[in-house]
C-alpha cells in the first residue's frame, strides 16, 4: 500500500476508527459466535433466526463454516490471541471430515445436523471459501494439513471449474463434477454458467493461498482473473457486470453496490500480492471508478443501499449488513490510495450508521438489514448459511492492521 501524507484530524479519525472496531471485534462478534454457534458436541449450529433463537434442525453450510474458520484464524492472527484459534480449529475439523469429498475432491455444500451430506453439489463459490480459510489458518498458525487441503482444492478448481476455452470458472457441479441445472447460489441469482461473485471470491481464495504459497501455476491464476475483472466483468460505467454466459454475454442490468465496493479493494489487494507492477498500476488506476460508481447507492446518514435494476426502475434501498461493512473499507482503501479526504470521511459515516442501527446491544452480533423504511430486519437470520461474521470481523481487522501501518 503506498504511503499518503494524512492530516492530524484524518490520522486522528482512522485511530478512532481501528479503535473502535477492535472492541466490536473482541467484545461482540467472536463471542457471539463461539458461544453462541457452537453445539454441545463441538460442532458448528446451522442458525440463530433474527429473533435470536438457535435453530438445531437447520443444515451447516460450507460457506458458513469456512468463513468461521478464516474469521477466527485471521483474528488470532491480527490480535494474538491463540485462544481464537479453538474455534477456527473446530471449523477445520468439520471440512476436512465432513465436507470434504474423500471420493471425487471438492467439498460439498451443505450437511444435515448430523453431519452428513445433505447437499452434496460443488458449487465453486463454497469451495472458494474453503481454501481462503485453510490458507489463512496456516498463515496463522502454520497448519501444513490445513495448506495441504487448500492446495487440494485450488487443484480441483482448476482441473473442473476453469474454462480453458472461453477463459473464466464454471459455477457448480454435480458430486463427480457432471453437469448440473440449476447453478445458482441462491435464488436471487439468475441460472447462468458464470458470474462476477464467484469469480471475485476465487480471487480472494487466491489471493489468500498466494500469500502463503508462491506456487507459479497459482501466480498465472490470480493473474488471470485481475485481468478478466478489467476486461470483462468491469462495465464502462465502473459498475460489475454480474451474470454472465458461456461466452461472457451479460444480459442483465443488476447494480450490486456492496460488491462493486467489495470489489474495489479485494482487486488492489490481488494485484498487490501478486506483485506485478504494470498489472497493478491498471487495478489502481481502476479503484476511482468502482468507488464512485458504488458510491451512487451511498448516502452519509443512511448508509449505502442494496442494488438496482435501473432497466425496470426497480431499487432495493435496504442495507444490508455486509454492504455497510464493505463500504468502510472501501472507502478506507481508496483514501490510502489517494489521500481523498471524502473517503475517510465516508468510512467513518458508514461506521457510525453500522453503530447506530445494524449492531444488536441487547443479543450480539448486526442484524441482517435496515430496511428501506428504517426498520429492523428481523425475518432473516442473525447467524446460518449466509450470514457470517466474516464481512463484519474482515472489516474490523482491515481497519486495525490498515492503522496499525500507518503509524
Amino acid at each position: 500500500m503506498t504511503s499518503i501524507d494524512t492530516t492530524p484530524a484524518e490520522l486522528f479519525a482512522a485511530k478512532a476508527l481501528a479503535s473502535q472496531m477492535k472492541e466490536e471485534l473482541i467484545y461482540d462478534i467472536l463471542p457471539y459466535w463461539s458461544e453462541k454457534m457452537v453445539r454441545p458436541d463441538g460442532a458448528l449450529l446451522g442458525r440463530i433466526d433474527g429473533h435470536d433463537n438457535p435453530d438445531p434442525a437447520a443444515p451447516i453450510g460450507a460457506i458458513m463454516t469456512a468463513r468461521v474458520l478464516w474469521t477466527f484464524a485471521s483474528a488470532a492472527r491480527v490480535t494474538g490471541d491463540a485462544s481464537l484459534l479453538e474455534m477456527a480449529y473446530r471449523a477445520k475439523s468439520l471440512i476436512i471430515n465432513h465436507f470434504y469429498d474423500k471420493e471425487n475432491g471438492g467439498t460439498y455444500w451443505s450437511l444435515t445436523p448430523e453431519l452428513e451430506p445433505e447437499d452434496d453439489k460443488k458449487q465453486i463459490y463454497a469451495i472458494a471459501f474453503v481454501i481462503y480459510g485453510l490458507a489463512e489458518l496456516y498463515r496463522a498458525d502454520g497448519d501444513e494439513q490445513a495448506l495441504d487441503y487448500a492446495k487440494r482444492l485450488y487443484a480441483d478448481i482448476e482441473s473442473h471449474s476453469r474454462d480453458h476455452e472461453k477463459n473464466g470458472y464454471f459455477e457448480a457441479f454435480t458430486r463427480d463434477w457432471g453437469p448440473i441445472a440449476d447453478m445458482r447460489l441462491s435464488d436471487k441469482d439468475a441460472n447462468e454458467s458464470k458470474t462476477m461473485n464467484t469469480h471475485l471470491h476465487i480471487l480472494e481464495a487466491y489471493t489468500g493461498l498466494y500469500r502463503v504459497w508462491k506456487d507459479a501455476s497459482l501466480a498465472e491464476a490470480l493473474r488471470n482473473l485481475i485481468v478478466i475483472f478489467l476486461e470483462k466483468i468491469l462495465g464502462a460505467d465502473s459498475h460489475l457486470k454480474l451474470f454472465f454466459d458461456d461466452d461472457w454475454n451479460c444480459g442483465y442490468d443488476t447494480v450490486s453496490y456492496g460488491h462493486d465496493i467489495e470489489a474495489s479493494w479485494l482487486l488492489y489487494e490481488a494485484a498487490e500480492v501478486l506483485g506485478e507492477e504494470d498489472l497493478l498500476r491498471r487495478v489502481r488506476e481502476s479503484v476511482p471508478g468502482i468507488v464512485d460508481a458504488a458510491s451512487e447507492g451511498f448516502d452519509p446518514e443512511k448508509g449505502m443501499i442494496y442494488e438496482k435494476h435501473p432497466l425496470r426502475n426497480i431499487v432495493d434501498a435496504d442495507r444490508h449488513w455486509w454492504v455497510q461493512a464493505e463500504s468502510v473499507v472501501g472507502y478506507f482503501n481508496l483514501w490510502q490510495l489517494s489521500g481523498r479526504q471524502d473517503c475517510i470521511e465516508n468510512a467513518v459515516m458508514a461506521w457510525e450508521f453500522i453503530k447506530n442501527n445494524l449492531i444488536d446491544k441487547s443479543c450480539g452480533e448486526w442484524f441482517w438489514s435496515i430496511r428501506e423504511d428504517g426498520s429492523i430486519n428481523r425475518d432473516d437470520d442473525k447467524a446460518g448459511f449466509w450470514k457470517c461474521p466474516y464481512h463484519n470481523g474482515r472489516m474490523c481487522m482491515e481497519i486495525i492492521e490498515r492503522v496499525n501501518n500507518l503509524v
